[in-house]
């Protein structure tokens, strides 16, 4: 279903544009609804309107006081400088919506010093082939048909859920984090391979299809990943064998510090935004 309102991208990076792809694919907006600034990179800012027609701006009082949405896609550090510019153009009948790692609502909203509703997102890189794992939670001023508009907007880019925002750090460490996570198990793979006389293209090959497979295994079937692991377990088989050297070196234990450790550092990083805004304000 198209929407009606204009949006207006505050930042042009790679998520601003998996979004702008992912919404005209969808065809929630069509490009003329759909601007973009950002602060200096007018270059980047052509890039996107050659490939999708959608508006670039340096107009930021009519682009922002026309738009119905403001999605935030900048850099988190960014945050103070960015609001602070557009603050005068936002009214309270407008929605924003931040994609800003670490960054809480209320930071946003003290910032504008008004009673706009804000969306805070999760994504992850996925967004740019439309499977991202995205989380949504809402700030104070925002109400549950801004948390619709929003996953609406998510839901082009891949799968959406709602959480409390306090749980948006442990987001952060899991799926926001995640695909990383999986690209670091992928070379541990291709380096397994080439030791073992493995061709690297061949071996690329088995290593997807064995990751895309396993992950449709474990969307498609109702049994736990545990069970699943112990059907192809034979006892003195060769996944035995080498399920018993990854117990050696604690390799689920590592994931799980892992994750912990990314989801306490996405929590230090939003202390140190807190008190950064603060020191700008």
């Amino acid at each position: 279903m198209e929407m009606k309102q204009n949006i207006v991208f505050v930042g042009a990076g790679s998520m601003a544009e998996a979004m702008i792809s992912g919404m005209l694919q969808k065809e929630l907006f069509m490009p003329r609804q759909i601007s973009v600034m950002n602060r200096s990179n007018h270059v980047r800012l052509e890039e996107l309107n050659k490939t999708y027609g959608v508006t670039i701006t340096t107009n930021i009082k009519e682009t922002i006081e026309n738009a119905g949405i403001i999605i935030f896609a900048i850099k988190p550090k960014d945050v103070a400088q960015a609001v602070l510019a557009i603050k005068d153009h936002i009214n309270e009948n407008q929605l924003i919506i931040s994609v800003l790692a670490g960054v809480a609502t209320t930071t946003i909203t003290d910032l504008l010093n008004k009673k706009v509703p804000v969306v805070r997102a999760m994504p992850n890189t996925s967004a740019t082939i439309g499977k991202s794992a995205t989380a949504l939670s809402i700030g104070m001023y925002a109400t549950e048909n801004h948390l619709l508009i929003s996953r609406q907007l998510f839901e082009t880019i891949g799968i959406v859920t709602t959480v409390e925002e306090k749980d948006l750090h442990a987001v952060t460490g899991l799926s926001g984090s995640g695909p990383a996570y999986v690209y670091y198990l992928v070379e541990a793979m291709e380096k397994a391979a080439d030791e073992i006389g493995l061709e690297k293209g061949i071996a690329k090959e088995l290593i997807l299809q064995t990751i895309i497979g396993a992950a449709e295994m474990l969307k498609s079937s109702p049994k736990q990943p545990a069970t699943l692991r112990k059907e192809v377990t034979s006892p003195g088989g060769t996944t035995e064998a080498g399920i018993n050297v990854l117990e050696q070196f604690n390799y689920q234990q590592a994931m799980v510090s892992c994750i912990k450790r990314a989801t306490n550092r996405s929590a230090e990083l939003g202390e140190a935004m807190l008190q950064s805004v603060s020191d700008k304000k």
